[in-house]
This record gives structure tokens, C-alpha cells and sequence, in this order.
């Protein structure tokens, strides 16, 4: 079985179905720091990393920028001093699929480097 930080993004159109609410439980399970939110009624995935200083965080940022890049798929990302929150979700569905669970999962891969 392949983990979601190995899986690659898939073509996620207009009308794609969002992940149900079981599904997102379930692969929930495989990236657990991250937690599930609702921002005016979309469903998304959200997680802050801490770092010792503000370039720490930025690097991470940037390095998340690089894999999105490749991956075709951008999260939200606030860099602060010492932190980096990111948020998943896909705006084409205008809610969670798979791609967000991949891409946590990768983004949580960053931090194994």
C-alpha cells in the first residue's frame, strides 16, 4: 500500500467529488497533527509547525513551495516568527479531496529531512 506522502496529486475538476465524511476520518488517521476546520462552509485541513526563528519558518515555507509547485496543488501558508500554519483544500470543489490528504502528508515529510 502506498502512504499518501508517496501518492501523487490526481486532476481534481470542477464537480470532483469531496472526500465524505468517513473518508476524511479515515485517512485523518494517517496525518493525526492535522485537524479538520470549516472556513465559511468549506471543509479544510490545517496544521502549524514551530520552528526556533522566523527564516526557519520561511525556509520551510519555501521548501513547501517547491512541492506544491511540482504537485499542482497550493495550500494557504502564514509564516510568523517561529511558526508556519498551513491549510489544505481544494478551491475547484470548494472543499476537501484526496490531493489535501496527500499534500499534508507530504508537507509533513519536509520535517523528516
Amino acid at each position: 500500500m502506498t502512504t499518501l506522502s508517496q501518492a501523487s496529486c490526481e486532476a481534481c475538476r470542477i464537480g470532483a467529488p469531496t472526500v465524505s465524511e468517513t473518508e476524511a476520518r479515515e485517512l485523518l488517521t494517517q496525518i493525526p497533527d492535522w485537524s479538520l476546520i470549516e472556513v465559511d462552509g468549506i471543509q479544510q485541513l490545517q496544521r502549524q509547525y514551530k520552528f526556533k526563528n522566523f527564516v526557519a519558518a520561511m525556509a520551510f515555507a519555501n521548501e513547501l513551495a517547491d512541492i506544491a509547485e511540482a504537485e499542482g496543488h497550493h495550500p494557504g501558508i502564514l509564516v510568523e516568527w517561529g511558526k508556519a500554519t498551513v491549510t489544505w483544500w481544494s478551491h475547484s470543489i470548494k472543499g476537501l479531496h484526496r490531493n489535501d490528504f496527500v499534500m499534508a502528508a507530504k508537507t509533513d515529510s519536509l520535517l523528516g529531512k
